[in-house]
C-alpha cells in the first residue's frame, strides 16, 4: 500500500488532452455519513484508515475522481468504487489518497549499511550452504526508484564482490498504474537529483526532461501487485532476507499495522532484516523483531 503500505508517485508525464476535464469540486461537501462509507470502505480494502481530521483531504480527492467519472454526488462514486470490475478506479482513488513522492537514494543510510553490513552478514552465515540466493523486498515501490537504487548498487558494487550471489530485487504496490511506471523506468528530474553525475550518465539516457533507466538496471527488478492488508497477496513473497517498508505505517491504524507488520515478519527468512521509515517506530505495534542499531541508520532483526 512506497511513497505501499503506500508511498505512491507518477513520474511519467501524461499529455494534458488525454485527461478528462476535471469539473469544479469547490461546492461539494460530503456528509459525515458519506465520510464513515467512504473510510470505512477503504480501510476494508487497503487497510488505509482515515481519522475524522482527515475528512476535508478525503473530501477534496474523492470529489475529483467523482467528477473525473461524470459522477454527480459522492454516493454515486461510491456505487461505483463498490462495484465489480472498478479496479482501475480504484487504483486512481488510492493513487489520490495518498502521498506522491518518492525518489532514488531516498535513503543513502540505509543503502550503506545494506551494502557494508547487512549484505556480508547473511551472506557469511551462508556461505557453506546451498542457499546463495539473496533476496530483497521493496514492499511499498512505488514508481520504481527504491528498488531501481538497489539494482544500480548491486550492478555498481555488489555483483563483482558475489559473483556467486542470485541478487533478487522485487518491488511491490497496492497501485498497479504506478507499477506500470516503474516497469517503463522513466523518470523527470526531480527523481533523479540525489544521483551523482557518474551514475546518472552510466545508466540513464536523456530525453529532454526525462531520464529513461537502462534495460541493464530494469530487468534486475521484478514488480508485482500485492496489497499489504491482503495475506492471501503477502504470502506471494517468501524468503526474503531483507525488506524495504518506509512511510508505510502512517497509514494505519494500530491493529492494522500489527496485522501488516505480522505479514512482514513472515516473509522473512530468520536473521532478516526490516527497514520502514526514519519517522516510523514498531514500539507498541510487534515485539517479535530485535531493533538494531547501525551505523545512522535502524533496522528491525526477525530472530
Amino acid at each position: 500500500m512506497s511513497g505501499q503500505l503506500f508511498k505512491f508517485g507518477l513520474n511519467i508525464p501524461r499529455e494534458p488532452d488525454n485527461q478528462p476535464k476535471i469539473a469544479d469540486t469547490s461546492n461539494w461537501e460530503m456528509t459525515d455519513y458519506e465520510f464513515t462509507e467512504f473510510r470505512d470502505e477503504i480501510y476494508k480494502l487497503s487497510g488505509i484508515y482515515f481519522t475524522e481530521s482527515k475528512k476535508y483531504l478525503l473530501e477534496g480527492r474523492i470529489a475529483k475522481r467523482a467528477t473525473a467519472n461524470n459522477l454527480k454526488s459522492f454516493t454515486e462514486y461510491l456505487k461505483y468504487i463498490r462495484s465489480a470490475g472498478k479496479n482501475d478506479e480504484l487504483d486512481r482513488l488510492y493513487e489520490a489518497i495518498t502521498i506522491n513522492e518518492t525518489y532514488f537514494n531516498r535513503a543513502p543510510q540505509q543503502f550503506d549499511v545494506l551494502e557494508q553490513i547487512i549484505i556480508p552478514e547473511i551472506l557469511e552465515k551462508r556461505k557453506n550452504t546451498a542457499n546463495q540466493t539473496f533476496r530483497i523486498w521493496s514492499a511499498a515501490s512505488s514508481s520504481g526508484e527504491e528498488a531501481y537504487t538497489i539494482a544500480i548498487m548491486v550492478l555498481e558494487r555488489l555483483k563483482y564482490k558475489y559473483p556467486y550471489v542470485n541478487f533478487q530485487i522485487v518491488g511491490s504496490d497496492i497501485n498497479q498504474n504506478v507499477l506500470d511506471n516503474a516497469r517503463q523506468g522513466i523518470y523527470r528530474e526531480y527523481a533523479i537529483r540525489n544521483l551523482p553525475p557518474n551514475i546518472l550518465n552510466k545508466y540513464f539516457k536523456q530525453n529532454g526532461s526525462l531520464y529513461e533507466l537502462s534495460p541493464d538496471v530494469k530487468r534486475l527488478v521484478r514488480y508485482v501487485n500485492i496489497n499489504l492488508y491482503d495475506p492471501n497477496q503477502v504470502k506471494m513473497m517468501s524468503q526474503c532476507d531483507v525488506i524495504f517498508c518506509a512511510n508505510v505505517l502512517i497509514y494505519f491504524d494500530l491493529p492494522s499495522k500489527q496485522q501488516v507488520v505480522s505479514y512482514l515478519y513472515n516473509a522473512l527468512n530468520k536473521g532478516g532484516y526490516l527497514f520502514i521509515g526514519y519517522s516510523e517506530s514498531l514500539h507498541g505495534v510487534s515485539k517479535s523483531f530485535k531493533l538494531v542499531h547501525l551505523p545512522k541508520a535502524m533496522a528491525y532483526q526477525k530472530e
